[in-house]
């Protein structure tokens, strides 16, 4: 891809969160609420002349195909979107403008349609993960060597995201209870906690005396080595952690989502059948105690339907898509990067 150009990824200006807004709240002719936006997207463009723009943010479509198609350089420039919602998903996700709509699913590709996007214009290759994700790995024993695990208990992998946000301390007071037999004094399950940034659970969580092994982390940039040491995973309806556990195989609990953007990925698990959803921290635990003891027919049930749903190659199948959009330029590609008044002058 070192030969096709350029590349630009669309973002928020600034980086910083954007309010939830309904597609009517976007305007089709400039004005003041998108003046801001509009300079970042063509201060961008100046300063880097994309040959390839890649937006993976359901409000970065709109805004940059019309400062491209003013500048006269939508026919120049390849735009794509890559959504990154597995199932429910924004409609502003979805704009006819664009060379091609990467979709993680075929009812997001549905969507696409019923919005007015072409067959031609959609592709359905799943959601782009880490590549670690997709080389191959240790085996499970192998790596429960490496990170210092139990090498017979089943493991499972309790997350709390980026910031170590949600129950998690709750749900790990519950499994530590839980996946201990008492009449027999001794675990049935190891637990691993990532934490996150969330450095005051971390030492909460390390402070603790556990009867079962308990791993305590913080952030960690190995996930694809925890998850293929695991058994099972409770996080979040993140699509990113639901796309990378998927390849590893592992049945999940969800036990919270965003609403909106999140929500639409729990019947997308639980109807498939990689996994469940409770809120609950002691019904997860419960649920876990069973998958280790009475019910690994469920487990290993849940982690075959995991594996169906995994698409490990999305990211190489998307670039490779890109790729070929580039090559197909031909004459396209020689029309001058150069612009005329600004978008936002017309403001």
């Amino acid at each position: 891809m070192s030969n096709c150009g350029r590349w630009l990824f669309t973002a928020p200006p600034q980086g910083g969160s954007t309010p939830f807004i309904s597609l009517p709240s976007l305007p089709t002719t400039p004005n003041d609420n998108i003046a801001q936006i509009d300079g970042e997207v063509e201060a961008g463009l100046m300063e880097y002349k994309p040959d390839i723009i890649i937006s993976v943010h359901p409000l970065m479509q709109h805004i940059p195909l019309w400062v491209l198609k003013w500048q006269g350089l939508h026919k120049k420039v390849i735009f794509v979107t890559v959504i990154t919602d597995l199932n429910s998903c924004h409609p502003t996700w979805f704009h006819p403008g664009v060379n091609r709509c990467y979709c993680p699913s075929q009812a997001v590709a549905k969507r696409a349609l019923e919005d007015g996007l072409e067959d031609s214009q959609i592709r359905v290759f799943g959601l782009p993960i880490r590549p670690s994700f997709a080389r191959a790995v240790l085996s499970k024993d192998d790596l429960r060597k490496e990170l210092g695990m139990d090498p017979e208990l089943p493991a499972v992998l309790l997350m709390g995201g980026g910031e170590g946000m949600g129950p998690v301390e709750k749900t790990a007071l519950a499994l530590g209870e839980t996946l201990f037999d008492e009449v027999h004094e001794k675990p049935i399950g190891q637990l691993i906690i990532i934490c996150g940034r969330n450095r005051g659970l971390v030492s909460t969580l390390e402070s603790m005396e556990w009867k079962i092994p308990v791993k305590v982390r913080g952030f960690e940039t190995q996930m694809q080595k925890w998850m293929g040491a695991c058994d099972c995973i409770i996080t979040k309806a993140g699509p990113g952690t639901i796309a990378e556990a998927l390849i590893r195989g592992l049945p999940i609990i969800l036990n919270d989502y965003i609403p909106g953007q999140e929500k639409g990925n729990v019947p997308y698990v639980v109807d498939n059948g990689a996994g469940v959803f409770t809120r609950s921290s002691k019904e997860t635990a419960r649920i876990i105690a069973e998958w280790f003891s009475t019910k690994t027919d469920e487990l290993k049930r849940m982690s075959e339907n995991s594996r169906k749903l995994a698409q490990p190659e999305a990211v190489f199948d998307i670039v490779k898509d890109i790729h070929e959009l580039a090559c197909q330029r031909g004459p396209l590609a020689n029309i001058p990067y150069i612009f005329t008044s600004s978008f936002t002058s017309l403001i």
